[in-house]
């Protein structure tokens, strides 16, 4: 008797579950997802002597390729040249070439790293294994600006380990690319509210005119 109640249980468990919609997964509910309101941009006060440009993987091969990064570059510049102006730290990740690249595979010439500035570093964290953290630490380096190709790799990926190392992050939502708006809206969502407290309380959000020295 007591198997028969619970044969009748389950038989009714597995006609509600046939008979309800799919909670299912994010592959099945890819349809039905609504981008959420744009996050606010703030306007962001740097000290530049404790403050450090990161320049990351802005490359003549894949900045030339995307034509985000190539519309970012006026904005890159800009930034390169108030950190210069500002005698600001800034160090540059350098890909590709097959882990031979140099200076002069950077973008734009005029955003060339000098001597003792850069790093050839591959992935989305340039801290691992790098120069970096160094670096920044001898510089006496509280906060990061970064900039980065691609906007969803080396700019969340670095963001992210910058604030797990104690450091506050500056992203310029005009100085980073991906290969679409789908993948900098991605990154710009983790950055803001995606991703952990921990994180997203310590991500400034901001554009280039928005940056006071």
């Amino acid at each position: 008797m007591r198997l028969s109640r619970f044969a009748a249980a389950g038989a009714a468990v597995a006609i509600v579950l046939a008979g309800s919609p799919s909670i299912a997964d994010v592959i099945a509910d890819w349809s039905t997802a609504v981008a959420p309101p744009a996050p606010e941009l703030k306007d962001a006060t740097v000290d530049p002597s404790t403050t450090a440009l990161l320049l990351l993987d802005i490359m003549k091969a894949g900045c030339g390729a995307r034509p985000r990064c190539i519309a970012a570059m006026p904005n890159i510049k800009k930034m390169h040249d108030e950190a210069r102006a500002h005698d600001m730290n800034v160090w540059y990740s350098l890909v590709g070439s097959d882990g031979k690249a140099v200076p002069d595979d950077i973008m734009d010439p005029a955003i060339k790293p000098r001597t003792g500035e850069w790093y050839r570093q591959g992935g989305p964290d340039k801290f691992l294994g790098s120069t970096l953290d160094p670096v920044l630490k001898q510089a006496g380096i509280k906060t990061v600006i970064i900039c980065g190709n691609s906007f969803q790799g080396v700019t969340v990926g670095t963001s992210q380990e910058a604030v797990q190392r104690g450091y506050k992050v500056i992203v310029l939502v005009d100085c980073s690319a991906g290969e679409s708006v789908y993948h900098e809206q991605y990154a710009v969502f983790q950055l803001a509210k995606g991703g952990p407290v921990g994180i997203t309380s310590n991500v400034t959000l901001t554009r280039t005119g928005m940056v006071k020295f």
